[in-house]
């Protein structure tokens, strides 16, 4: 018999273009694995309201952008599912029967949860919705019945939260129906700012977007924090936490040449300008085809929404599967047509 394909769920929040930060961590991987894996590429508009529910039209208009991200990068339509959250009813229904399986306090103390809302600044103002989202979440992917998620290592609590609430769920209602799944963490799973900060983040401004101009990346890298000590050509300059040369490891296809810059530059006598102008070369030449794909595609936009529409119908089924099993197994099966 044939073995059954892995389910991947997958996903991102539609609050801005996508940037090399979600290549890195997700997106190259999701064009890998769409042909040995049955995989569900979410755009999660609802989840992205949770701390954008006063600006519904920048939500609205970014899902037609990332949708875009995803096909010029190569998540091919015929291979993967694109979907988009709000049109997939099954998920918030099994969030409210979800929310009955977990205490206030398991969600206080959720890692990711308390991070964000820091992260955010809520203080005590932290919408019910945010505060509930690790719920909203086992449903994404336990409605799919993913056994991969791929995230972030901060994102892991999530997974656990999520197999927590499935096993109760099959404990209490001696059933089946939901299965555990397993996070994947990419190699790169996160890339820092062009500023050296942590994290590459729209709301930092410290992005290069898949969908910037040639002029607007070679502006960017050569504004890039690097090493603050090496401040002449001969001093010895350091790799360790240079995002110039984070970015390099990322993307320069030449392994061995840049291993030799390294060692020239950590031995002094290379200067920034030369390590940055490698890094233009090597963004420019690999987001190029990238970009071009991309504006062919915007011409064209009823054809990305269509294809969102086709693959948001198929989630549809996917998930109503899923809801009627836990239906049957909470007793909430009636059947009032006799």
């Amino acid at each position: 018999m044939e073995q059954r394909k892995k389910i991947i769920l997958t996903g991102d929040r539609p609050t801005g273009p996508l940037h090399l930060g979600h290549y890195v961590g997700s997106l190259k991987n999701r064009v890998a694995l769409q042909d040995s894996c049955q995989q569900f590429v979410m755009i999660a508009d609802v989840q992205a309201l949770t701390d954008n529910a006063d600006q519904p039209q920048k939500v609205r208009e970014n899902v037609l952008q990332v949708a875009l991200d995803y096909l010029a990068v190569g998540i091919d339509p015929q291979k993967s599912t694109l979907l988009l959250q709000s049109l997939i009813p099954a998920l918030f229904e099994l969030t409210v029967y979800y929310l009955n399986l977990v205490t206030w306090n398991r969600l206080k103390h959720n890692p990711t949860v308390k991070q964000e809302i820091v992260q955010k600044g809520y203080g005590e103002s932290v919408p019910a919705g945010f505060m509930v989202y690790p719920v909203s979440q086992a449903a994404d992917i336990s409605a799919f019945k993913a056994d991969i998620v791929p995230v972030g290592e901060d994102q892991i609590p999530m997974i656990e939260q999520t197999n927590e609430i499935v096993r109760s769920f099959n404990r209490i209602y001696r059933t089946n129906a939901l299965v555990e799944c397993e996070a994947m963490v990419p190699k790169f799973a996160r890339l820092p700012g062009i500023d050296g900060k942590a994290k590459m983040s729209k709301s930092l401004g410290n992005c290069i977007f898949l969908s910037d101009s040639a002029d607007a990346i070679s502006k960017k890298v050569k504004g890039m924090y690097t090493d603050p000590g090496h401040l002449r050509v001969e001093d010895p300059g350091k790799v360790e936490g240079n995002p110039v040369f984070t970015y390099l490891d990322a993307f320069d296809p030449d392994v061995a040449e840049l291993e030799a810059m390294k060692a020239h530059y950590q031995r002094g006598g290379l200067g920034d300008s030369i390590v940055k102008k490698r890094l233009n070369d090597v963004l420019q030449a690999f987001l190029e085809p990238i970009r071009k794909r991309r504006e062919q595609l915007a011409q064209d936009p009823a054809y990305v929404l269509g294809i969102l529409k086709e693959g948001t119908v198929h989630a549809n089924a996917v998930a109503n599967r899923t809801l009627k099993e836990v239906r049957e197994a909470m007793c909430l099966n009636y059947d009032f047509k006799s």
